[in-house]
């Protein structure tokens, strides 16, 4: 039986984080856990990483398609953060993006790693990017991270 899975070593990889400004408060330290578990626990090099900020959640498909069409990357990994107010605002926003950034994933078959929070309150998004339940930035680089390693021993097999 041949089995795949990935591991999270991807030195010589190139990842592009694709990072939401609105919301910064909370996607920096997003940005810093996906940066801090790039760096140390996938053991890429900083030059192999570009950051590339957008204004909110709701444009990160089109600079993720972008990012994809060039070919130069091994993974995207898409950060920001939408919280819920008081108008049906949020479920336009973060649908949208959380389905643009699926097609981009699957038109051009890279990784496309979903690090954006939608919720409910501004604690639970201070929560989610760092201190009670973890960091969701982190959580997306490690995705990302064995998601390039699947795909590389998919196309060696």
């Amino acid at each position: 039986m041949n089995i795949i899975e990935g591991n999270v070593r991807a030195t010589g990889k190139k990842f592009a984080l694709v990072v939401s400004r609105f919301n910064s408060f909370v996607v920096e330290s997003l940005v810093d856990g996906a940066l801090d578990t790039l760096e140390r626990v996938g053991e890429v090099n900083e030059q192999d990483i570009t950051l590339v900020r957008v204004p909110g959640a709701y444009e990160l498909p089109i600079v993720a398609k972008k990012i994809a069409e060039l070919k130069k990357f091994d993974a995207i990994i898409a950060l920001g953060a939408v919280i819920r107010g008081g108008t049906p605002h949020f479920e336009f926003v973060a649908g949208e993006c959380n389905k643009g950034l699926a097609q981009v994933s699957l038109e051009y078959g890279i990784p496309v790693s979903f690090g954006v929070i939608t919720t409910d309150s501004i604690e639970q998004a201070i929560e989610r990017s760092g201190t009670k339940a973890g960091n969701k930035g982190a959580e997306a680089a490690m995705g990302a991270l064995e998601m390039v390693n699947v795909i590389a021993q998919i196309e060696e097999a």
